[in-house]
């Protein structure tokens, strides 16, 4: 079965260049600190933190997950591009090969950032995708991207 593609466009007043930092940059360091409630950690454990590095995030006690790694695929400071793929630790893994995410950042004349998330869910043959427990991650996601907007609208001064 071909892979299911779902497009989501996000904006924010934040400036590009400090919502990349802060989400893609230095997430590692910062998600767990705004959200402890859901995340005990992300780290390196394989790689540089470049192409080809694998993150593991590790969920906090009581989650229904304990963990999801992702394979960084791309990493362009430059293009604030960032692309992953997660490879293990997904409450969908029994029915996916694979979800692919692609996210872009673009500076608004307004001074703030929109940005495009595409992620690409690749069904196990034989599988049909259920749209619903999609919904659920990709506002799980969301959840991480407004938890990082509101702590630098707080913090005008980090990441700067």
């Amino acid at each position: 079965m071909a892979a299911v593609t779902f497009t989501e466009e996000f904006s924010s007043p934040i400036p590009a260049p400090r919502m990349f930092k802060a989400l893609i940059l230095e997430g590692d360091n910062l998600i767990p600190k705004i959200m402890p409630q859901a995340i005990k950690n992300i780290e390196i454990i394989q790689g540089d933190g470049g192409p080809g590095s694998i993150r593991q995030m590790n969920f906090a006690e009581g989650s229904q997950l304990k963990h999801l790694k992702h394979r960084i695929d791309v990493l362009d400071k430059e293009k604030m591009t960032y692309s992953y793929t997660m490879i293990e630790g997904s409450d969908l893994t029994d029915k996916l090969e694979s979800i692919s995410y692609e996210i872009k950042f673009e500076t608004t004349p307004e001074g703030g950032c929109k940005g495009t998330n595409v992620s690409k869910y690749y069904p196990k043959p034989g599988v049909t995708i259920n749209e619903e427990e999609i919904k659920a991650g990709k506002e799980k996601a969301m959840a991480v991207f407004k938890a990082v907007e509101a702590y630098l609208l707080a913090n005008p001064k980090a990441y700067a």
